[in-house]
C-alpha cells in the first residue's frame, strides 16, 4: 500500500502527529510538508492522510492551496483521510475544526473517506505542546485506518 501523509505545522505539533501517524502505517509512506507535494503525486497513492493545524477554523493556506488543486484520485479504491492539531478549549469549538472541512472538500473531489476525520490535542498557548499521549493516540488512529483500508 501507497500512503502519503501531507502536513503543515506552524509550532511543529501537526508535524510531531503527522510522523507519529507516517511511523505507525506499513508499507511505501512518505511524510511530506504541504510545501513539499505536487498535488500530481496524490494521483498515485492508495491512501492519503491531511493534516494541518486549527486557524480560526480552518486549515492553512499551504494546505487549503493543495486542497483547491487536488482532483479525483487516480486509482480506484483509493482513500483519504484528514486530521487537525487543535486546542481542547470549548469556546473554541465555535469556528468549528478543519479535519471535517477537508474531509469533505475531499469527498466532493471523488475520494473515499477511510476513517471519520480526527483531532489531536494542544494544550496550553499558541505553541503547545502536544497534551500527553497525542503522538501515541494519532500512532493507534493511523493503525485503525490501516485495518480499515486492507
Amino acid at each position: 500500500m501507497k500512503t502519503l501523509v501531507v502536513y503543515d505545522s506552524v509550532y511543529g505539533n501537526t508535524r510531531i502527529i503527522a510522523q507519529a501517524i507516517g511511523d505507525a502505517i506499513p508499507g511505501d509512506v512518505q511524510v511530506l510538508r504541504a510545501g513539499q507535494v505536487n498535488v500530481s503525486e496524490w494521483g498515485n497513492v492508495d491512501l492519503l492522510i491531511v493534516g494541518t493545524p486549527t486557524h480560526g477554523g480552518e486549515p492553512t493556506e499551504a494546505v487549503q492551496d493543495l486542497l483547491d488543486k487536488v482532483g479525483p484520485p487516480a486509482r480506484e479504491g483509493a482513500q483519504v483521510a484528514t486530521f487537525d492539531t487543535r486546542f481542547a478549549w470549548r469556546w473554541i469549538r465555535i469556528f468549528g475544526f478543519p479535519a471535517p472541512k477537508m474531509a469533505d472538500t475531499l469527498v466532493e473531489k471523488g475520494w473515499t473517506i477511510a476513517v471519520p476525520p480526527e483531532g489531536f490535542f494542544v494544550k496550553g498557548a499558541k505553541k503547545g505542546p502536544l497534551k500527553a499521549g497525542e503522538a501515541e493516540r494519532a500512532a493507534a488512529w493511523a493503525r485503525g485506518i490501516v485495518k480499515s483500508v486492507t
